[in-house]
């Protein structure tokens, strides 16, 4: 006689499934959220000049990151031979301005800091020369150039919050307290240098990383309320041609995980002649020199620290974000070796002497990674 195993019941296999699996209670915030990604806004047709104010829109959970796609469409020829400037596309922004819900300036830097340097050696894009530059990823178009050349261009860039796995997040499901973004468009002039016939006009479009809300269980991310901070301040004082010179940051405060130095000469180009490769560069903390070492130590030190990525001209950069390895690996740090400051701390930099400047005098800008902590900074693995 055949015999039938299948003991569930019919009013057992209907009843409806979750739509979404739900972690036992216990663990970290990640193991109980997902990671998420939806549209902020499509802005379309501003012109070189103009500025973007767009809200932002709330989302059930916690904002990780802001990714904008700029495409810069409709471009001319104009029988013209179409020259593209130095830093484009990414100076077609002069600045832009990212703050939490109070008003704390979280990103606010022109364009080429935002969009290159701190993708290139921050940590929360990705972690190689083929993630971290953008301009290598599929979404990239560099301008049309030459004779039949529009002007037309493309990039996707990412603002970061998240510095480590779940941390540094900001709240997005209430409505009311949203952070803000703005962004100048900058002049034509920034991004050619010889200008398109007609124009291209500028496309933004706006989403965002996110952390859904956890389902089942209460859970907050790790340090709610604490930001990482990206602002480009210039050091004093202006370094003359061959001059010794020691130069002073603008005072900070919180744990420095990322210092990057960008040296531009008095017409504003960026200039590597700047970094003499006969003398040594002092890093100074309160007086002390915390890093003194030859200028191709340096270089040697940002190839394996940020896994190869090509120097720009004019800049460097030192990383805080070894805590694990000798490289950057993004968002797995346990930031233990950040740098401790407070308003009172002095940093300084220091080389004799500087090298050539041929348009004298150069200045030398520092954007700085600052982790401003709720409390006391959670150091470890925040996410295990």
């Amino acid at each position: 006689m055949a015999t039938n195993n299948q003991y569930g019941s019919a009013q057992e296999a209907g009843r409806p499934q979750p739509q979404t699996t739900v972690e036992s209670p216990g663990g970290p915030f990640v193991r109980h959220s997902q990671k998420g990604r939806a549209p902020q806004y499509s802005v379309s047709g501003t012109a070189f000049g103009g500025i973007i104010t767009q809200p932002l829109v709330a989302r059930p959970g916690y904002f990780a990151a802001l990714r904008v796609t700029v495409a810069a469409t409709g471009g001319v020829n104009g029988s013209v031979t179409v020259a593209a400037a130095a830093d484009a596309p990414f100076s077609a922004h002069s600045l832009v301005t990212l703050k939490d819900a109070f008003g704390t300036p979280l990103i606010v830097a022109p364009g080429y800091e935002t969009w290159n340097l701190i993708s290139l050696f921050g940590g929360g894009f990705g972690i190689n020369n083929k993630t971290n530059d953008i301009s290598q990823l599929p979404s990239y178009s560099a301008p049309s150039v030459g004779g039949s050349g529009t002007g037309n261009f493309s990039f996707s860039g990412n603002l970061p919050l998240e510095f480590s796995k779940g941390y540094g997040v900001l709240s997005a499901a209430n409505a009311s307290l949203l952070p803000t973004l703005q962004f100048n468009v900058a002049a034509s002039s920034a991004v050619y240098s010889t200008a398109p016939g007609t124009l291209p006009t500028l496309t933004h479009t706006v989403d965002t990383d996110f952390y859904w809300l956890p389902e089942g269980v209460a859970v907050e991310p790790p340090g709610l309320g604490t930001t990482r901070q990206w602002i480009l301040q210039q050091l004093n004082p202006t370094i003359a041609s061959s001059a010794s010179a020691r130069l002073q940051f603008p005072r900070l405060g919180g744990y420095l995980d990322t210092i990057i130095l960008e040296a531009r000469d008095s017409t504003g180009a960026r200039i590597s002649t700047v970094y003499n490769s006969s003398a040594r560069i002092q890093f100074y903390v309160d007086g002390v020199p915390l890093i003194d070492s030859t200028y191709s130590e340096i270089q040697d030190d940002m190839a394996i620290q940020f896994g190869g990525v090509t120097q720009p001209t004019g800049v460097i950069a030192i990383s805080r974000k070894t805590s694990l390895s000798q490289q950057s690996l993004g968002l797995l740090d346990t930031g233990e070796v950040f740098l401790s400051t407070n308003p009172g701390t002095l940093l300084e930099i220091n080389q004799s002497p500087w090298g050539t400047v041929s348009n004298a005098p150069a200045t030398m800008s520092a954007l700085v990674g600052q982790v401003v902590p709720t409390g006391a900074i959670i150091q470890g693995l925040p996410e295990v």
